[in-house]
C-alpha cells in the first residue's frame, strides 16, 4: 500500500498565499480543510506553508507526504442522516521547523503572493515572553515570531501599504485578533524598532479576531487500518472531525470577497463583531453540555449519545434551549433556534463518544459563564426559569460524589471540593436544604455577586433539589414537562 505523495497521488497544486502557525490535528480539519474546498470550487488558488510554532519532532513532519493528508468529516447532515466523507486534502504545500530553518522562514515575507496568516497555537501561544529579542533565531513565542516575519516583509517591500497580511488567529480566547496585534506592537516598541514600521502594522496589516466551532478528534487510531483499506492508501495523518462547523470572522466586509466566499457558500461568517456569537456557542452548546452533565449522569448515563437518545434528557435539554436560553439572547431568533437545531444534532453524532465526567471538569466555573447569564436575564425580567435553577439544584447534587451505591471522582478547584465534603454531610442533619443552597449562593468571589439575597432564588433551588433526593433524577425532570 503506497503512502501518499506528489507523484505518485496526481492532482492540482497551488502558489503559496497563506502562512499558517501550527500543524495540529484542529487547523488542518477546519483551516486546510476549508481552503482545500474553496480552492476546488472557486478560483481562490491558494496554497499553505505551515509553520510549527514549537521546536519538536513529534508528530513527524507533513513534508513527509508532500503536504498531503486526509480528512475524514462524519456525523449527521442537515437532514439527520449519518454520514461519513473523506477528501484528500491537497492545499497544503510544505511545513517549515523555524528552529531548524530560519532563513527558509524569513524567505516567506518576502514572497509578494503571501496574503494571509491563520495560526492556532493553544490558548497559550498568544501570549508574551519577556526574553524574546529580535535578533533570535526564532524568538520563543508565537507573537514574536511573527513581529519578526512582518518586520522582515516590511523591510524587504520598503513598507509598502499593499503587501500588509491579513493575519486570522484561531486560538480560544477573546478577541484573539486585538490581543495578538497588542503583542506584536508592544514587541515592536520594546525592541526599538522604526516608527514607520509600527505604522505600517496599523494601517496596512488587518487583525481579525474569530470565533472557531468543530469538534476535531484527530488520528483515528482504533480505525485506521480499516480507514486505509477503504481509502486505498496509507496516510499517517489522517484527521477526523464532525460534520458541523462554524467559523465567524470579526473584519472588514471586502474580506468576504477576498475569501472567495461570495462565490461558493460556507459556513463561514465575515462579520462586525464576534461577541453576540460567541454569547450564542457559550450559552447554547456549552450551556446545554453544562446543564446536560449532572442530570444525565445522575440518570445512569455515561456519554452525550446516551443522553441525547434518552427521551427524559433529551426532552429537558430541547426544551431548555427552546423556553429558558434562547428568548434571552441578542440575536435573530431564527439564527438561534437553526443553531441550537445543530447543537442537539451534533450532540447526537454516533461516531463521537464524549464522556460525561470529561466535560464535568471545573463545573462550578462553567455554570457560572455559561448558564447564570441567562438565569439572570430572566430574574432581571421578573421570573426565575424553573429549568436553569433544576439545573443548578442537579450540580448541586452532582458535587455529592455519589450515583446511585457508586462514587465517582469530581474534578474542581480544591475550595469546591472541601466545600462539598464538609457540607454534604451536613444535608439533612444539622444543615437544611435552603440554608445548604443559601451557604453556596452567598459566594461573592466564585458568582461575582451574593446571589442567596434572591430569597426566590434560594427557594425554588432547594425546593428543586429536596424533590431529586426524595424522588430521584428521572422522576424529577419528568415533573418539569
Amino acid at each position: 500500500m503506497k503512502t501518499l505523495n506528489r507523484q505518485d497521488f496526481l492532482g492540482k497544486n497551488y502558489p503559496t498565499r497563506i502562512i499558517q502557525f501550527g500543524e495540529g490535528n484542529f487547523l488542518r480539519a477546519f483551516i486546510g480543510w476549508s481552503i482545500d474546498i474553496l480552492n476546488e470550487k472557486t478560483n481562490f488558488d491558494a496554497g499553505i506553508t505551515i509553520i510549527r510554532p514549537i521546536n519538536t519532532d513529534f508528530p513527524p513532519s507533513l513534508n513527509t507526504q508532500d503536504g498531503l493528508y486526509t480528512t475524514i468529516i462524519r456525523g449527521l447532515n442537515e437532514n439527520g442522516d449519518k454520514i461519513s466523507q473523506s477528501r484528500l486534502i491537497r492545499s497544503v504545500n510544505n511545513e517549515i521547523n523555524p528552529y531548524k530553518n530560519y532563513d527558509e522562514y524569513l524567505a516567506l515575507a518576502q514572497d509578494k503572493n503571501i496574503r494571509f496568516v491563520f495560526s492556532n497555537t493553544t490558548e497559550a501561544g498568544i501570549s508574551y515572553y519577556e526574553n524574546d529579542k529580535v535578533n533570535d533565531k526564532p524568538p520563543v513565542s508565537f507573537p514574536a515570531k511573527l513581529t519578526r516575519l512582518l518586520l522582515e516583509r516590511f523591510n524587504h517591500f520598503n513598507g509598502a501599504a499593499d503587501k500588509g497580511w491579513v493575519i486570522i488567529p484561531c486560538e480560544l480566547i477573546d478577541y484573539n485578533g486585538d490581543a495578538l496585534k497588542a503583542l506584536i506592537l508592544r514587541y515592536a516598541q520594546e525592541w526599538q524598532l522604526p516608527t514607520e514600521f509600527i505604522q505600517w502594522i496599523n494601517t496596512a496589516n488587518t487583525f481579525c479576531s474569530t470565533l472557531v466551532d468543530r469538534i476535531v478528534t484527530g488520528y483515528p487510531k482504533d480505525e485506521a487500518q480499516q480507514l486505509e483499506q477503504e481509502l486505498g492508501y496509507h496516510d499517517a495523518f489522517l484527521d477526523t472531525a464532525e460534520y458541523f462547523y462554524l467559523f465567524v470572522i470579526q473584519g472588514p466586509e471586502w474580506l468576504e470577497q477576498e475569501l472567495h466566499l461570495d462565490k461558493y457558500p460556507m459556513n463561514i461568517q465575515i462579520v462586525d463583531d464576534i461577541k453576540p456569537y460567541k454569547e450564542r456557542k457559550v450559552a447554547i452548546l456549552n450551556g446545554a453540555h453544562t446543564a446536560m452533565v449532572p442530570i444525565a449522569w445522575l440518570c445512569g448515563l455515561n456519554t452525550v449519545g446516551e443522553a441525547m437518545q434518552d427521551d427524559d434528557v433529551r426532552e429537558f435539554i430541547e426544551k431548555l434551549l427552546s423556553e429558558d436560553i434562547i428568548p434571552v439572547l441578542d440575536l435573530p431568533e431564527n439564527q438561534l433556534r437553526a443553531f441550537a437545531e445543530a447543537v442537539t444534532s451534533r450532540f447526537q453524532n454516533p461516531y463521537i463518544q464524549h464522556q460525561l465526567l470529561s466535560i464535568a471538569l471545573n463545573s462550578m466555573t462553567k455554570f457560572r459563564t455559561r448558564i447564570l447569564p441567562q438565569l439572570i436575564s430572566g430574574m432581571n425580567k421578573g421570573y426565575i426559569s424553573e429549568r436553569l435553577s433544576f439545573a443548578l439544584a442537579a450540580l448541586l447534587i452532582f458535587y455529592r460524589g455519589q450515583r446511585f451505591d457508586e462514587f465517582y471522582p469530581l474534578q474542581d478547584d480544591d475550595i469546591w471540593l472541601t466545600r462539598f465534603t464538609e457540607l454534604w454531610p451536613r444535608v439533612g442533619n444539622t444543615l437544611d436544604s435552603k440554608e445548604f443552597v443559601r451557604i453556596i449562593l452567598s459566594d461573592e468571589n466564585h458568582w461575582e455577586q451574593n446571589l442567596s439575597k434572591n430569597d426566590k432564588l434560594v427557594d425554588k433551588v432547594a425546593l428543586h433539589l429536596d424533590a431529586i433526593l426524595q424522588q430521584g433524577m428521572r422522576e424529577s425532570i419528568k415533573s418539569l414537562k
